[in-house]
């Protein structure tokens, strides 16, 4: 069985484009995938865009809310090559690093770590606490991948839109998915 279909995971946290310019991208691309989006993303993004997430996924079918666990990812036998939360709240990182399936998006992260495979999570906040940082031990070691919503700037970004989409690339690579959202360092 080929697991070639991602699941993103939108949160609560400041970045939420982050994940709609993934999944924009994707969606060009063809590339299959799944999105969960939590009312705390709906939220943060009205905030920060201006715009109601649900509008942007309106049309799309492979779309879920955070409350719908019978979503096909919800168990192990649906066949993914993983999942990346992005943004990942610190809410979510507190779920996930203690085992706590309490929403849609915890438990997709559990079936991941649960069945070895990839688990991306895209914390943003700073600083980080040292409660903070033990639940990304944590998760760390069960498996998973912390990469801060922190873009590089050795691409010499023009706007925005560069920065967003150095961390949309780097989130690219920790699935060996090929794109051209920046210059690579050395080339």
């Amino acid at each position: 069985m080929k697991r070639n279909r991602l699941l993103i995971a939108l949160t609560g946290a400041s970045g939420v484009e982050y994940g709609v310019v993934l999944s924009k991208y994707l969606r060009e691309m063809g590339y299959p995938f799944d999105v969960i989006y939590t009312n705390g993303a709906e939220k943060v993004y009205y905030y920060e865009m201006g715009k109601k997430l649900s509008k942007v996924f309106k049309s799309w079918d492979n779309v879920y809310t955070n409350d719908d666990m019978s979503a096909p990812f919800a168990s192990g036998t649906y066949p993914l090559l993983g999942m990346v939360i992005v943004p990942c709240s610190m809410k979510t990182l507190g779920l996930i690093a203690n085992g706590i399936d309490l929403n849609l998006v915890a438990r997709a992260a559990s079936v991941q770590l649960k069945e070895g495979r990839k688990l991306v999570l895209v914390v943003r906040e700073s600083p980080y606490s040292l409660p903070m940082i033990e639940n990304m031990k944590k998760v760390a070691l069960a498996g998973a991948t912390i990469l801060p919503a922190s873009p590089g700037f050795y691409h010499k970004p023009k706007n925005i839109q560069d920065l967003i989409n150095h961390v949309v690339g780097k989130i690219l690579d920790q699935f060996q998915i090929d794109h051209d959202l920046f210059k690579r360092w050395g080339f």
